[in-house]
């Protein structure tokens, strides 16, 4: 079938052209965080806030297990009665930033999934983090929405598709992943 033809085909031009310096940089934001026992947060909605949680997975238990130094990380989206209890009596855009409000600091990282860049409660936690001091790092579409120009790193990917962008988080969140668990940083 053509469509798949075609939809991998733009895929591979779209990986070709990941900033593998930013995805190196926050290979080495993670590394820091972990050896200085800081706290990793991530978030998204949706698809994004699946790829979070499977970050988690990957960091918590595969790129921990068996290491000395731990990662500790936790996706702001897997408190189900929070975000809901948030939402419902609050508003749904303070669901990421008021769980920041109780656990992050200074020095501690959030990774912040967003495909559009406008998220609100996304970009709201980002704002939060950046004002106590954390590292913010932006998973989001090169030229869409404000995520990218409110992080202080962002890996950009470089298509509008949301398949693509999905399948680039996964990518980028595997190579961070698997640089620690195959041991290309120690």
């Amino acid at each position: 079938m053509q469509f798949a033809t075609d939809y991998l085909d733009d895929l591979k031009k779209t990986i070709s052209r990941l900033d593998t310096a930013a995805i190196s940089r926050s290979i080495y934001w993670l590394k820091e965080a972990r050896d200085n026992g800081r706290m990793v947060f991530i978030c998204g909605n949706g698809g994004s806030a699946s790829i979070a949680q499977q970050m988690v997975v990957d960091m918590v238990k595969g790129a921990s297990y068996g290491y000395q130094t731990r990662f500790k990380m936790i996706a702001l989206t897997d408190s189900i009665s929070t975000i809901t209890a948030y939402a419902n009596d609050i508003d749904y855009d303070c669901v990421f930033v008021e769980q920041l409000r109780n656990f992050a600091e200074e020095r501690d990282v959030l990774l912040a999934i967003s495909g559009s860049g406008n998220s609100r409660n996304v970009l709201k936690a980002v704002e939060y983090a950046n004002s106590i001091g954390c590292r913010t790092i932006a998973l989001t579409g090169a030229s869409t929405g404000v995520l990218k120009d409110v992080a202080q790193l962002t890996l950009a990917v470089p298509n509008r598709h949301m398949g693509r962008l999905e399948d680039c988080f996964f990518v980028m969140t595997h190579i961070i992943a698997y640089a620690f668990m195959d041991k290309s940083v120690s």
